[in-house]
């Protein structure tokens, strides 16, 4: 049986984005409802919640997109269109990788690109030869990945309560240095 060829979702960034969170390829609930992290089990919009302190689940979706643009935060993903059945990322076949060059030109000023989850990091070496610091973050998915209790503390120096490192990335948030030198954070 072949998949389909399919197309993900637009960019949302905003000129000003200082940070771009990319995730791998949308889920089947994602394409359907043409949202970012649409399957209600996915753990996306209660992180940002938590990290940013922001009452985004109480939201609607194009509000939700507002608060993160007001906050400097960029969503996309780093496969723009592949073949898959289902919604697993181990499914991908034929992937295109977003173009490094789209964002920059929409979005000049991003200086960190955080990578949702295992499929979506192995484009980090491509980002960060193009010029932008690169951060592991913990999948978002609640299929195959760590419990939701435990991601929070993973993706809290993007929330305004961490102590400053290089500069402010998202609107008086830290920024999150290199800590083991291997051009990642690992957090």
């Amino acid at each position: 049986m072949t998949a389909d060829r399919l197309r993900g979702l637009p960019p949302v960034a905003a000129s000003d984005a200082r940070v771009l969170i990319l995730g791998s390829f949308p889920s089947e609930a994602s394409l359907a409802a043409r949202q970012y992290y649409a399957h209600p089990r996915n753990h996306f919009w209660p992180l940002l919640e938590a990290v940013l302190g922001e009452p985004l689940m109480e939201l609607p979706y194009r509000a939700r997109l507002m608060r993160l643009k007001a906050r400097g935060v960029a969503v996309w993903d780093s496969i723009v269109a592949c073949e898959r059945a289902g919604s697993l990322d181990a499914a991908i076949r034929n992937a295109q990788r977003g173009e490094i060059t789209r964002i920059r030109k929409r979005s000049p000023d991003i200086q960190v690109v955080g990578f949702n989850g295992g499929t979506a990091l192995r484009a980090a070496p491509a980002w960060r030869a193009a010029g932008y610091a690169t951060l592991a973050l913990p999948s978002s998915s609640p299929a195959f990945t760590r419990p939701f209790a435990e991601k929070p503390d993973a993706v809290l120096p993007l929330g305004p309560s961490t102590k400053t490192a290089p500069a402010s990335l998202l609107r008086d948030a830290p920024a999150v240095a290199d800590w083991n030198g291997d051009g990642i954070a690992d957090l």
